[in-house]
């Protein structure tokens, strides 16, 4: 059964760091493209990041050059280094495979795990 699984959320102050991962069980992340999206109760998906089967990485212009995304295909794992977390990042942080046609940058994503909870004050 493919499960994804989250970890590493906080509760920071604004301009702190989090490292978040996942970990995949059930497919091996070297064969899809992953990423991440965050989810606010009452607004639109954002996607954050992702990362191609071809290591192609793509940001959403709001967290590009704070955000850093990963992938350790041993480890069978997608990682996301967000520094200087601001208040607007506040959100429920989900990992992804993306679409076959657009990556979870894009707002496509089919598998995704429950998520961690990233909360910035400020």
């Amino acid at each position: 059964q493919d499960q994804l699984m989250e970890s590493g959320g906080a509760s920071v102050q604004a301009g702190g760091s989090l490292r978040l991962s996942c970990a995949v069980t059930g497919f091996s992340v070297s064969f899809f493209c992953m990423g991440w999206f965050r989810r606010v109760p009452g607004e639109k998906d954002e996607g954050v990041a992702a990362v191609e089967r071809d290591g192609t990485i793509s940001y959403a212009d709001s967290v590009k050059g704070r955000f850093t995304i990963s992938k350790d295909n041993a480890k069978n794992s997608l990682y996301l280094q967000m520094n200087n977390l601001q208040p607007e990042d506040t959100a429920m942080y989900v990992c992804a495979t993306c679409c076959l046609d657009a990556t979870v940058v894009e707002g496509c994503y089919n598998n995704y795990g429950q998520g961690t909870q990233v909360t910035v004050s400020s």
